[in-house]
């Protein structure tokens, strides 16, 4: 394997970098997180328009690039970099990712197009009511009624559910984890927005009472590697986060004076940003080999899965607050980002799994390594 970015996937990411640098510059991200969507549609549609965000992972017969999800990994990392709120991991990641997992060809070839293209916004109903995506099922069940499905149950934690356009669920079915599609506006269905914690990311808890549902298909037993999927990308997240915590507090160091000197001019801030920088560095190592390892869908997949997680959610939670002390006071004032990025960090850390439950995985002995 080679660890590094190729030619193609550098100026992917250089691409990314320049669209959103070009929105901030007109709209902050307090303005896109006080509009009526929540984020900024104007760098939405520059990103699936002329980037093609959402088609990167989808095949070429059904409406993508054809590339893997490796390639939505990085633009993922730049995006947390930014704390840029937009559609993509909720309808780009999860719901794509459930569909190329658990849905049949006929289900793949009819909604996936849209979802490439991003005219439509899906959103997964996976999380039960405890906010626990479960590897063996989820919070809502299905029962046949003759030539229809009903589903009922409560799913929260539904990243982008308010604004979908596609609710994709899964529920427990006669014959295990199954996805289902059901329509967001039907009676028998209650939207409620939760906003949690972390601004930039927008939840919502999905209540279905008997609600009739279309069955997409089956997972067998591929419910857990599509939470693997599903963490590593979240691990993009969180290493884009860290980089700009890092860069953001070695910039202020450089321009704060004390004493009539550089606050960077300190050997002992000096050796903490130095610490920082580690953190980072090998908190990407450990998710890009993660990201391969979920392109290729190889059979270490959730192993790679839980020790990214780990290390990627503790190293972010490090950096952010290494943020916050080394920017004094400024840091815990409203007007500073430093808040936002110690946000993004601890709310990630717990989205799908704390870091203790992903070394408790590896510890356990319930995911390994190739040849282990």
């Amino acid at each position: 394997m080679h660890f590094g970015l190729s030619e193609e996937q550098q100026a992917l990411v250089d691409t990314v970098r320049a669209v959103v640098a070009r929105r901030q510059s007109s709209t902050t991200l307090r303005d896109a997180l006080s509009s009526e969507f929540g984020y900024d549609r104007a760098l939405w549609t520059a990103l699936r328009e002329q980037v093609g965000v959402c088609a990167l992972a989808v095949p070429e017969t059904m409406g993508g690039m054809g590339y893997s999800s490796f390639e939505t990994h990085i633009v993922l990392e730049e995006l947390g970099r930014s704390l840029s709120p937009t559609p993509l991991f909720g309808s780009g990641v999860l719901s794509v990712q459930a569909l190329l997992y658990g849905a049949d060809e006929k289900s793949k070839s009819r909604l996936l197009p849209e979802l490439a293209e991003g005219t439509a916004i899906g959103a997964l109903c996976w999380a039960d009511r405890s906010g626990r995506w479960r590897t063996d099922g989820s919070g809502v069940d299905a029962r046949s009624a003759g030539q229809r499905w009903l589903l009922t149950g409560t799913a929260t934690l539904v990243i982008d559910g308010m604004e979908a356009d596609r609710l994709l669920v899964v529920a427990n079915s006669g014959v295990g984890p199954a996805l289902f599609e059901v329509d967001p506006h039907d009676k028998t269905l209650a939207r409620r927005s939760t906003p949690g914690v972390d601004p930039t990311l927008r939840f919502a808890s999905v209540e279905l009472v008997d609600t009739d549902a279309e069955l997409l298909g089956s997972f067998g037993d591929s419910l857990p590697d599509l939470y693997a999927a599903a963490a590593i990308a979240l691990t993009a997240l969180q290493v884009g986060g860290a980089q700009a915590a890092l860069d953001r507090t070695v910039s202020y160091l450089a321009d704060r004076r004390q004493f009539g000197r550089p606050l960077a001019s300190f050997q002992a801030l000096k050796h903490r940003c130095a610490d920082m920088m580690v953190a980072v560095e090998t908190a990407r190592s450990i998710s890009w080999a993660a990201a391969w390892a979920a392109a290729e869908r190889t059979p270490d997949l959730r192993w790679h899965a839980a020790m990214a997680s780990s290390w990627c959610s503790e190293a972010f939670s490090y950096v952010a607050a290494e943020m916050v002390q080394l920017h004094g006071g400024i840091a815990i004032t409203w007007e500073h980002d430093a808040h936002l990025y110690f946000k993004r960090a601890h709310s990630t850390a717990q989205l799908l799994g704390s870091p203790h439950e992903h070394r408790r995985q590896i510890t356990g002995g319930t995911v390994t390594p190739t040849g282990r």
